[in-house]
């Protein structure tokens, strides 16, 4: 893990003090709440439908297990004991005192951790892969790559108030964890013909009132190049962005106008008269950073161990877990273990803070005191022996972290919604509950297969309903809850956007809708063809006919 520096250590200490004495002042009255949003916004704190709420940046969803402790003990301190994992690898308090935010702030200071840039139109929290560094067939750890990243956009005085918000995420697999493609700019790690490591550069993605999937405008892009490109395409935004109509202010929608092909080339200008300055990274400091993520003194293991295999094969319960939450790992004889923040019936994402502390104890006993978030809002322990998934698993089964549901049905992805977001329009918790519910039998959900659903309480999209092989909106019609039903959407390298199916729907019809959804599926689908590629091979009629039959 990437370990503070004095002057990173100096700039957070430095915006806790600032942030105190600006707190100071708005209870004072001497700061309206006009005068203040903005500042609190830099900090990371949103007024929200009953309370304050504060975002820490996870950056690219890496924690340690001393992290993770203060983060439980913030949740007891300070909140209602329990934070919510978002779909941008950060965590997110939902009822903190604001007289007490700068002290929270100063506990996160202590552990390295921060709130900044977490809020308003800045460059955001990078994310990535969260098994980078791990993955079997990864080409290079993008953390690597994310951190400098961080290091350069962190309070840059260019790109701090551009035409809107502006996030940033990495991936150095062949596989797409990280929704790349769904971002204002995805970065896709690749090895040229020269074996020399570069980036193929996607712009123009995100999700929200325009889903979009974003145009590559540069196959590969040298890895000593990486700074002064971003910084051409921040100009080139900064630029033409909209400033007059929030809709259009998106890096996405400067694109869709412009044409992909007049924005690459006005981005390759820009570059051109920029990259021979000093704005790339010195080799140095790549190599620098690149220090802190050196493999791990894992030991020489067999790739099979006869005692786990014997495990396995003795308790199904155990079995079933390893084969659904856990993964291979690049060293013999580790694993990947998944923890799932989706038992059944509970609200997608939430950590108590008992159950944080568990995690770091784990961390901390069996994965080099390292933990990952997911973009999915689930939790990963990336260094883990098999020989010790026995004792983990039934540490995570006695608090209600082993339910064996990644990548199936029941691991919804939900915004938080009406509970809690002023912007929202509609539930997504108590509705992913009860889908939750509905398929809580995991034989079913094993036969079903691979299926996400993903949940929104408005048209912000926080829930990534668009990319969810199933999504659902939440919309208001007269005061009544609806959700608009979108299917075929996917946020890996085959990015899709899903489709609207037909008219929303009532809240109460919604799960027998999905069951219809979901037995259609199962009705068409070919041997082995899971329900993304069933989608994409008959299309959507055969769903459209049977989500609206009612009895």
């Amino acid at each position: 893990m990437y370990v503070y520096n004095l002057v990173d250590q100096s700039l957070v200490n430095q915006r806790v003090q600032q942030f105190r004495d600006q707190v100071r002042r708005r209870l004072s009255g001497e700061l309206n709440e006009e005068e203040f949003k903005p500042l609190r916004l830099m900090n990371g704190l949103y007024l929200q439908l009953h309370a304050y709420m504060l975002r820490v940046a996870i950056p690219y969803g890496t924690l340690s297990s001393k992290q993770m402790r203060a983060l439980a003990h913030i949740a007891v301190r300070y909140d209602k004991g329990y934070g919510h994992f978002t779909t941008r690898q950060n965590l997110q308090f939902n009822w903190p005192k604001l007289k007490e935010t700068p002290d929270i702030l100063a506990d996160l200071a202590d552990v390295q951790m921060h709130a900044f840039q977490t809020s308003g139109n800045c460059i955001r929290n990078v994310t990535a892969d969260q098994y980078a560094g791990v993955a079997v067939e990864e080409i290079a750890d993008p953390r690597i790559t994310a951190e400098v990243v961080r290091q350069w956009s962190t309070l840059h005085p260019e790109f701090s108030f551009l035409p809107r918000k502006f996030k940033i995420a990495v991936t150095g697999s062949k596989r797409d964890r990280a929704a790349v493609r769904v971002h204002d700019i995805g970065l896709i790690i690749k090895i040229n013909e020269a074996g020399e490591m570069g980036y193929e550069v996607i712009v123009g993605g995100g999700l929200g009132r325009t889903p979009i999937v974003g145009v590559t405008i540069r196959e590969f892009l040298p890895q000593q190049c990486l700074l002064s490109y971003l910084e051409s395409i921040l100009r080139i935004y900064n630029q033409i962005g909209r400033r007059d109509n929030i809709y259009k202010a998106r890096i996405k929608i400067v694109i869709h106008e412009l044409g992909a092909k007049e924005f690459t080339r006005r981005v390759e200008k820009e570059w051109k008269t920029i990259r021979d300055t000093a704005i790339d990274l010195p080799v140095g400091e790549y190599e620098r950073i690149r220090a802190f993520f050196a493999p791990l003194p894992y030991q020489s293991l067999p790739k099979n161990d006869a005692g786990f295999s014997h495990l396995k094969f003795e308790n199904q319960d155990f079995s079933h877990w390893v084969r659904g939450n856990t993964l291979p790992h690049r060293q013999s004889g580790y694993s990947i273990a998944n923890i799932s923040l989706k038992p059944i019936g509970g609200i997608p994402g939430d950590a108590s803070a008992k159950q944080m502390e568990v995690v770091a104890d784990l961390a901390e006993k069996f994965s080099f005191g390292e933990i990952r978030v997911a973009h999915e809002q689930n939790l990963v322990l990336p260094h883990v022996k098999q020989t010790d998934l026995y004792s983990i698993w039934n540490t995570l089964k006695e608090h209600n972290l082993a339910t064996p549901n990644l990548g199936l049905i029941s691991d919804i992805i939900a915004c938080p919604g009406m509970d809690y977001c002023s912007l929202a329009t509609a539930r997504s918790i108590p509705l992913a509950q009860d889908i939750s519910n509905r398929f809580s039998n995991l034989r079913r959900q094993n036969d079903i297969g691979e299926l996400s659903v993903n949940i929104s309480g408005c048209i912000n999209a926080c829930g990534h309903h668009h990319v969810g092989h199933i999504g659902l909106l939440g919309v208001d019609r007269k005061g009544e809850e609806y959700y608009q039903v979108t299917i075929g959407g996917s946020a890996d390298e085959n990015a899709s956007i899903g489709e609207i199916i037909g008219p929303a729907i009532p809240y109460d019809e919604v799960v027998d809708a999905i069951e219809r959804v979901v037995e259609t599926y199962v009705d068409l689908r070919a041997k082995n063809e899971s329900f993304i590629d069933a989608y994409r091979r008959v299309g959507k009629q055969p769903f459209k006919e049977n989500l609206y039959v009612t009895n």
